[in-house]
């Protein structure tokens, strides 16, 4: 698996389980190894491989818990689901950007595909910014060794900036959504976008678009399931068709209609929801498992569902690319 150090992303940071350390070179460090000051150079920049060590029997449950490990203590140590830094460094030159080094363990029972954002902050601790990094189809029991760069802050925090797993989400690699490149054998991409949010009501968006050579027929519905942390299913929560049983004016509503999608047509369809908190326990299911159509195969999205306590998502019906879109 071929590894270029990626450059800055954007991304919402979350606030819990997080791992901090200090810088220490990196590009030398295995896993459970101490990293320490080494001569050589950090991996990173244009052909830097990943390392990938002999697999690791599945112990526990998927992933593994959370063990925060102290400033200037780089050894590795089990982190959310699986992932860990074990090494943060800056550049081999004066004005080389920072990086980190990190490990993603697969105990899953299939290939699993991970996106890991990695936070850089300064020795202060402001936050500078997130690189968002996918591994693809790690087989159970793999170690895989992943390098990002933090490009594009101040030049007086390069070779101080700390790194830390600020989220991790994953998938079975047979479920991945997929947004371009190599058209999935369904010929079919579904994928779900941002949202949008406002005064407590969010609206995300599911895409599908034919990608493949035959047309594609849609009719009604998609299928939603909510999946949590660690996707299992989330009962007691009322899946109800249309947008308008949550709230109206978000273009999820409307009656469903026979569609039919020529190769490089899209649909969509929008997912509602209130984040309202009111007696009881808040309901937080990051993951979507979406059936396109009866018969489809699943593809799991991450809608990061923070259904408060309504116990209640609308789901919209497909229309077709063009018409209101599914969010606001």
């Amino acid at each position: 698996m071929r590894h270029t150090c990626l450059a800055r992303h954007a991304f919402p940071a979350a606030v819990a389980g997080l791992l901090l350390l200090t810088l220490t070179a990196c590009g030398t460090e295995r896993p459970g190894a101490a990293a320490t000051g080494s001569a050589e150079p950090p991996a990173c920049g244009p052909g830097a491989s990943p390392a990938e060590s002999a697999g690791v029997p599945r112990t526990g449950m998927p992933g593994a818990s959370a063990s925060p490990a102290q400033d200037g203590d780089a050894s590795a140590s089990p982190a959310q689901d699986g992932v860990t830094i074990i090494g943060t460094g800056g550049g081999a030159s004066a004005g080389a950007p920072s990086c980190a080094v990190y490990s993603v363990t697969s105990r899953e029972t299939e290939p699993f595909t991970y996106v890991v954002t990695v936070g850089f902050v300064s020795e202060t601790g402001q936050a500078l910014f997130n690189v968002d990094d996918t591994v693809q189809a790690v087989a159970p029991g793999r170690t895989v060794r992943r390098t990002v760069t933090a490009t594009g802050h101040s030049p007086d925090a390069v070779g101080k900036a700390r790194a830390r797993v600020v989220k991790v989400r994953s998938f079975p690699t047979s479920e991945a959504p997929s947004v371009g490149g190599t058209c999935p054998p369904t010929g079919v991409r579904v994928y779900a976008d941002e949202g949008d949010a406002a005064m407590g009501l969010r609206v995300v968006g599911l895409h599908l678009e034919n990608c493949g050579t035959m047309p594609y027929r849609l009719n009604g519905y998609p299928r939603v399931e909510i999946r949590d942390e660690d996707h299992d299913r989330v009962d007691g929560v009322s899946i109800v068709q249309g947008g308008d049983a949550v709230a109206g004016g978000t273009g999820a509503d409307g009656p469903p209609q026979q569609l039919v999608l020529e190769p490089g047509e899209r649909a969509h369809a929008g997912l509602v929801w209130r984040n309202t908190v009111e007696a009881g326990d808040p309901v937080h299911a990051p993951y979507a498992r979406v059936w396109a159509k009866p018969g489809a195969a699943p593809v799991t999205v991450t809608p990061e569902l923070d259904l408060g306590t309504t116990g209640k998502l609308g789901v919209g019906p497909w229309k077709k690319a063009g018409e209101q879109a599914g969010t606001r």
